[in-house]
């Protein structure tokens, strides 16, 4: 074999473990998503099998959230510590054992220590998949990570529709015996957990970008101070409070607002949650076209306006209208504040990748109480309307980036070279 024979079969296998790599990482995502739909719908079934009251109910809520967000932060240093494929087997074991734990569980302090385990196993799962994307695709990060993250509502939508559908059916069928109703539910959770296990299994991991290129610790913590960093963590509070929040209203809203017999409002969530899993998986290249602060500052306007009129809808064709708007503007959201970090601040590495997803888990599970207290005094149709105000706030903040990049010669991405390569 020739040395350019060699190096191609080299290129090859190399694509081929990024692949399987990548496709792990979007079916751990599933995972994590899943999580997130089938817990929000047998809530209804904890309260009641477990004599819960409304606190104990919002405990068992906040565990999920901030077992995510405190393990994403922890787990950002840690993946240049213990490696990234260590994080990503732990947060597997997380998924399994929480799920089972959660089927078992007997009494309310085992099933919120099993909350708490599934949620710190999805915080795992962000802070590897994260750095892994940016540095296997190290050229093309922003598009991939879009990829990436369109297998959370992706995973949304799956966890979401089976759910509904296992409510409709009675779950009577001989197969599922003796799990019945929301066990049978949390096992579907163990289908995608197994998949991402095994396709991790055996596979040889990366160094992070920021390690590969030898950046130390103590310059990684920098970058944390640099002020456009500074403005990208603020600004994390408003995008994940406007992308995810509403997902916690907009079904019960959708049933009050139009009587709905059959609890339809679920369906609401899978809608808009299809609309950006779409548009993530296939208009992706977006944030390049037109810059992702551009991007960002642009789609804000249609969140804002689905917002205002979805609390304003009064039939089922206005609140599927509205929502899809509001999906349109908050789609690429998540993982392009993902990608800007990435690509701005390299030398940051995992940690700053850390910090902006943690920060967007804990600004969710802080979401829920406030807009919770807007329902009690103002009304439940006017938690939306009043809640639009922040993505009119970003459109403002992002437009000044985008302004400021312009006169600087535009949107660049910071480059840094590995010893390797160097």
């Amino acid at each position: 074999m020739t040395g350019i024979d060699s190096g191609r079969s080299s290129a090859a296998r190399a694509d081929a473990t990024n692949r399987r790599l990548f496709i792990a990482g979007c079916v751990a995502l599933v995972a994590t998503a899943m999580s997130f739909a089938i817990r929000g719908d047998i809530m209804g079934d904890f309260e009641r099998l477990f004599a819960l009251n409304k606190t104990d109910v919002g405990w068992i809520a906040g565990a999920a959230f901030w077992g995510f967000g405190l393990s994403i932060l922890l787990g950002g240093p840690l993946c240049d510590l213990l490696g990234m494929g260590t994080l990503l087997r732990l947060a597997a074991a997380g998924h399994i054992i929480g799920t089972i734990a959660t089927i078992a569980a007997p009494n309310f302090a085992i099933l919120f220590a099993a909350t708490l385990v599934i949620g710190i196993a999805n915080g795992l799962v962000e802070a590897a998949v994260n750095p892994l994307v940016a540095t296997i695709y190290s050229d093309d990060k922003t598009r991939r990570l879009v990829a990436l993250h369109a297998w959370f509502p992706g995973g949304i939508v799956i966890g979401g529709v089976l759910s509904f559908v296992f409510t409709q059916v009675g779950l009577q069928a001989p197969a599922l015996a003796p799990y019945t109703g929301w066990q049978a539910k949390m096992l579907l959770l163990l289908v995608p957990s197994v998949m991402y296990a095994a396709l991790f299994a055996g596979q040889r991991f990366p160094p992070t970008e920021r390690a590969a290129a030898g950046v130390s610790f103590g310059d990684m913590f920098k970058e944390i101070l640099r002020p456009l960093f500074v403005v990208l963590w603020l600004c994390m509070w408003l995008t994940a409070a406007t992308e995810l929040g509403p997902g916690q209203w907009v079904s019960n809203i959708f049933n009050d607002v139009m009587k709905s017999a059959t609890q339809a409002g679920i369906l609401v969530l899978v809608w808009v949650n299809g609309i950006m899993y779409l548009m993530r998986q296939f208009l992706g290249g977006a944030a390049h076209r037109v810059s992702p602060v551009a991007l960002i500052a642009s789609t804000a306007v249609a969140a804002a306006a689905g917002l205002f009129l979805f609390a304003m809808a009064r039939t089922p064709l206005t609140a599927f209208a509205a929502a899809a708007l509001f999906a349109a503007g908050v789609a690429f959201w998540w993982p392009t504040m993902l990608g800007i970090t990435s690509e701005r601040f390299p030398r940051g590495g995992a940690l700053l990748l850390a910090i902006i997803g943690a920060t967007g888990s804990i600004s969710t599970a802080i979401a829920g109480p406030v807009m919770g207290w807007i329902n009690d005094h103002y009304g439940a149709n006017r938690v939306l309307s009043m809640w639009a105000a922040l993505p009119a706030v970003l459109v403002a903040i992002f437009t000044a980036i985008y302004l400021m990049d312009r006169l600087r010669g535009g949107y660049r991405v910071e480059r840094i070279a590995s010893k390797t390569a160097t």
